[in-house]
């Protein structure tokens, strides 16, 4: 099955961000065993397969190793529904505090890669569909990271509330946002 999302960051396209980039996964008996995730404003191309490992541009990729959400960069994202708008508002909240910064920079596939290698600790969002997570929850894994739903329940392809981190704050995050009523 190809899962392809040709403008991840459509909003981003729309308004001339260089944030928004085309993302392909591949899943086989509903794994994702590819990833692919192109930033052209870079020239940076992020892959994975399966058991293989991550890479930028051909080179190996790691998560970061920040080890306290006091020191973690999370990034987040906002759909427009309004259950999503309130989660997100609920966890902004509760986490501000107790993480270095939040970022959301509208586009799934950038801030899941970068997860990928390091430049954040951890992306959180409250409803995404499998277009824009698949290729980037293979990224985050296969360099190190963890990737679940918002209850710590690991990630397939059904998954539309998610969380992946560095693995290391990946607990930590998920206890602040589900103590603020996100689930």
């Amino acid at each position: 099955l190809w899962i392809v999302d040709p403008i991840d960051g459509t909003s981003n396209f729309v308004h001339g961000m260089p944030l928004c980039m085309p993302s392909i996964a591949c899943a086989y008996k509903g794994e994702t065993i590819i990833g692919v995730i192109y930033d052209p404003h870079r020239d940076e191309l992020f892959t994975a397969a399966k058991n293989q490992g991550a890479k930028m541009n051909g080179e190996p990729i790691a998560v970061g190793k920040q080890s306290t959400i006091g020191d973690a960069i999370v990034a987040m994202g906002s759909p427009p529904g309004v259950e999503s708008m309130e989660m997100s508002l609920k966890g902004i909240q509760d986490l501000m505090p107790k993480c270095r910064t939040i970022r959301m920079l509208g586009s799934a596939a950038i801030m899941l890669a970068w997860v990928a290698n390091g430049r954040l600790t951890a992306y959180w969002e409250y409803d995404l569909s499998s277009w824009d997570i698949a290729a980037g929850a293979l990224l985050i894994t296969e360099a190190g990271g963890k990737f679940t739903d918002l209850k710590n329940v690991n990630y397939n392809l059904k998954t539309r509330k998610i969380c992946g981190s560095n693995g290391l704050v990946h607990d930590e995050l998920i206890d602040i946002l589900n103590g603020a009523g996100v689930e």
